[in-house]
């Protein structure tokens, strides 16, 4: 008979006794150990030497309790002045400020009383030159001085930054390669535009209200643009009086005119030209002439 076929015996694997964590030991490891051996055995000598600790003998007792009253004497002094300085000191600000207020409203009044002086001025010049005997000639010198307030047709040109304008370098920045990304007006462009509206034949400029005469400046402070120390910000608005059709076409075809084109079109500078039937320019606030004299004509004998 067959007999039935012996399978293997299975043989068991011995299990191996399990290991702490190795996280655990080196946590446990620093618990038990938390100041390393050599600085454990430094301690230790300078303890045995005497060294370290607090001081030992009365005298180093007696130095250490001077120098802490002493630290705390200081401390307290301190805050004490703090605490009584504190209102002194708000005290000559608020008195600070009341002045500053007192002196500019002190600087606007001496302000409007030299515009007033300006005006009475110049209107006792008018009236000056009108008893001269100068009649319509009169009329004209002081149109064509600016000291007298004009109105008629014209055109009206404005001037603005570019949108995506940005505070250019020093110096002149049209001559950087970073000005192309300003696209700021700067004062001899406005020169340029108000020579070319003289030159085109215009008879009274102005620029934002302010009346532009043959004294005029129109010059750079920073950023700003100063006409007569006055600073403008944009848009610029200029107000030609003159025969408005063609002050407007010699001026757009003139080299200042297409100057004014070209930082359009090169710099994003917005610029706007327009035709008007009645413009009317303010007169400048004083005429002052500190050289030239009138020429008087001597009768011949």
């Amino acid at each position: 008979m067959c007999g039935m076929p012996q399978q293997p015996p299975i043989r068991s694997t011995p299990t191996r006794p399990s290991r702490p964590d190795a996280s655990m030991s080196l946590l446990t490891n620093v618990m038990d150990h938390s100041l390393d051996d050599g600085y454990a055995e430094a301690a230790a000598r300078k303890k045995a030497e005497g060294e370290g600790g607090l001081p030992k003998t009365l005298r180093a007792k007696l130095g250490l309790a001077a120098g802490l009253v002493l630290a705390a004497l200081v401390v307290t002094v301190g805050a004490a002045q703090a605490r009584v300085a504190a209102p002194v000191v708000a005290k000559e600000r608020e008195e600070l400020v009341d002045r500053i207020d007192q002196e500019t409203e002190a600087a606007d009044k001496l302000e409007g009383s030299v515009d007033k002086l300006r005006d009475d001025v110049s209107a006792r010049q008018r009236e000056a030159l009108k008893q001269s005997g100068g009649g319509d000639q009169a009329e004209l010198v002081g149109v064509l001085s600016g000291a007298l307030e004009v109105h008629g047709p014209g055109v009206k040109l404005v001037v603005n930054d570019a949108k995506e304008a940005t505070t250019g370098g020093d110096g002149n920045p049209r001559e950087t390669s970073g000005f192309s990304d300003t696209g700021r007006v700067r004062d001899r462009d406005m020169q340029r535009v108000v020579n070319g509206l003289w030159e085109s034949g215009a008879e009274a400029v102005s620029i934002n209200g302010q009346r532009l005469t043959a004294l005029s400046a129109i010059r750079a402070a920073g950023d700003a643009i100063l006409v007569d120390n006055k600073p403008l910000v944009p848009p610029y608005t200029v107000l030609a009086v003159g025969d408005g059709k063609r002050l407007s076409t010699r001026f757009q075809n003139s080299a200042d005119g297409l100057y004014l084109h070209a930082l359009q079109e090169s710099y994003g500078i917005r610029t706007g030209i327009s035709t008007e039937d009645d413009l009317r320019l303010p007169a400048a606030p004083s005429v002052i002439v500190r050289t030239a004299q009138p020429r008087t004509e001597k009768g011949t004998s």
